[in-house]
């Protein structure tokens, strides 16, 4: 398996990871059925951005399910599912990882996407989650009403988290209208937030933990206050794709099912494999809130997020959820 860094530009961006031998003979025997085990692999792409929630797939490709499968993985990696679709679409990955309102609004703009498999859940706690909305320690905002106004980041505008944001604002009394939204990547918005770039930001394991350990608060935990059961985001591919390549998207719903059943059942081995594909040290990773990872998506979460991104003019019709979900 192979990780690769993706940079992608803004405009891409906007359009939307032997044993020895003694006997010579063996040796060559035992390479060649090495190669052609090799050759009958076939390679596929996924983009994904690094973070916590992405850890299944890194797990499972080091527990081999992958190759198990048939497939040669690469892993390539982003800032948000926006700069990773434009990837999928034009056939330089196969796969890629995105939360779900972005596909929606991919969807409505024609690009014909559609999930192959479930990625990542929130906890449902709505005291500690895998993701929420920070600000300094010293900031005079104390409760999700009083982001109104405010200027808060995401690492994309117009997604998940811009939704739910508006929704822990409005719900709590404030007026998300008159609130501000700007895009931050992830590994940035703690110093942005420091630096007073911006009021609050929106962030995911293991970043949250690390702004706890910075001395800065979270104000909202608002994935779990939007909805218990809300899927963040989804593995997903072209309809197109899908479509010629059935037997590449089963084999890879068959390894993504076996990770995230691995990922969910042993938290331990997810901590591990974060530290090898981010900047997360082992103590930073022992403490994080780790996501749930379901191996199916909640239709009903996912049309109340539908619901509120028409109310929010993400998107400017209910969205068709048959078309998505694979």
């Amino acid at each position: 398996m192979k990780h690769k860094l993706l940079t992608i530009g803004v405009a891409a961006a906007t359009l939307l990871a032997m044993s020895a031998c003694t006997d010579s003979d063996a040796a060559t025997t035992t390479d060649d059925a090495g190669s052609s085990a090799s050759a009958e692999l076939t390679p596929v792409t996924v983009g994904v951005i690094p973070i916590a929630d992405t850890a299944a797939l890194y797990l499972g490709d080091s527990l081999g399910y992958f190759e198990d499968a048939g497939l040669d993985l690469t892993i390539e990696t982003a800032e948000s599912g926006a700069a990773i679709a434009p990837a999928v679409v034009s056939g330089d990955y196969q796969f890629g990882f995105s939360n779900n309102l972005s596909l929606l609004v991919a969807n409505e703009k024609g690009l014909g996407l559609t999930t192959v498999s479930a990625a990542v859940a929130t906890t449902g706690d709505p005291s500690s989650d895998m993701g929420g909305i920070i600000v300094k320690a010293d900031s005079d905002i104390q409760t999700p009403a009083d982001l109104a106004g405010k200027t808060v980041s995401s690492n994309a505008v117009g997604n998940i988290n811009q939704v739910v944001t508006r929704a822990a604002i409005d719900a709590d009394g404030g007026d998300s209208s008159t609130t501000e939204f700007v895009e931050v990547a992830f590994p940035d918005a703690i110093a942005a937030v420091e630096n007073s770039q911006v009021d609050a930001a929106y962030v995911v394991e293991p970043f949250v933990t690390a702004a706890l350990a910075a001395g800065d608060r979270v104000v909202s935990y608002a994935y779990a206050e939007f909805d218990p059961k809300l899927d963040i985001a989804s593995y997903f591919t072209t309809q197109a794709y899908a479509d010629e390549n059935p037997d590449v998207v089963e084999a890879f719903q068959e390894a993504m099912t076996k990770s995230l059943e691995a990922a969910q059942d042993d938290p331990d081995a997810v901590r591990d494999i974060l530290t090898t594909y981010t900047k997360t040290d082992a103590a930073t990773a022992a403490k994080i809130v780790l996501p749930v990872f379901p191996t199916e998506i909640d239709r009903a979460a996912l049309e109340k997020l539908g619901s509120a991104a028409v109310e929010y003019g993400i998107l400017t019709a209910e969205p068709d959820l048959d078309a998505l979900l694979h």
